[in-house]
């Protein structure tokens, strides 16, 4: 009878280490999930939008007229990277080139790689910074999130990103008509040249190298 007890009160410990156990595992792997949910929520596909300046006027890829907008002011924009980071669009002297990607656009998709290689092979002209900004983003179309995009295409390594507004605030200042697209700003902070669609690199190279006196 006491050999008896004693098995049962064996079983009985043994259970309940079982429980503990399987309860501390089912923890461990809650409070795993919980850090992940945090690291991807600390990605926005989206930014609180600043813009200093006057919107430039629409641009009209398809106009054989001269750009209105070329010798303007260009607006600054600030915002921040998919991971909070602030970026600005404010050259403080140093000619800028901004580039507008849309994730579901299949320019985009072919120009980015191009850019990404131009850069990489010490093609990009000197003396010029490179701002992109993340802009039309819509999670119903295809190719989103944008962050997940240009990670793959190693575009944010080499540049920063600016993530827009759901409303394309940073777009609409700089007269997006169509993507990808290109804004050249001078050392003066005038725009020198808008450009709409695939652009090759080497008609990019000598567009900056003029607007440089290179």
């Amino acid at each position: 009878m006491s050999n008896s007890s004693s098995g049962r009160g064996k079983f009985i410990v043994g259970a309940i280490i079982a429980v503990v156990i399987a309860g501390a595992a089912i923890a461990a792997i809650t409070s795993s999930g919980s850090d992940t949910e945090s690291t991807a929520s600390n990605v926005s596909e989206f930014s609180e939008i600043t813009v200093t300046g006057d919107a430039l006027p629409s641009f009209d890829s398809t106009s054989t007229a001269v750009d209105t907008a070329i010798g303007l002011p260009a607006p600054v924009v600030t915002g921040k990277g998919f991971t909070g980071t602030e970026i600005t669009t404010a050259g403080n002297g140093t000619p800028t080139m901004v580039v507008f990607l849309a994730h579901w656009c299949p320019h985009c998709q072919r120009e980015v790689p191009l850019l990404v290689q131009w850069e990489k092979e010490g093609k990009t002209p000197t003396g010029i910074d490179v701002i992109a900004v993340a802009t039309g983003t819509d999670p119903a179309n295809p190719n989103y999130p944008p962050s997940e995009w240009l990670a793959r295409e190693e575009f944010p390594a080499l540049w920063p990103v600016i993530a827009d507004s759901k409303d394309k605030e940073a777009a609409n200042a700089f007269g997006l008509s169509g993507y990808p697209y290109f804004v050249l700003v001078d050392a003066q902070g005038n725009v020198f040249k808008r450009m709409s669609g695939e652009i090759a690199m080497d008609e990019l190279t000598a567009m900056i190298n003029e607007m440089i006196g290179a």
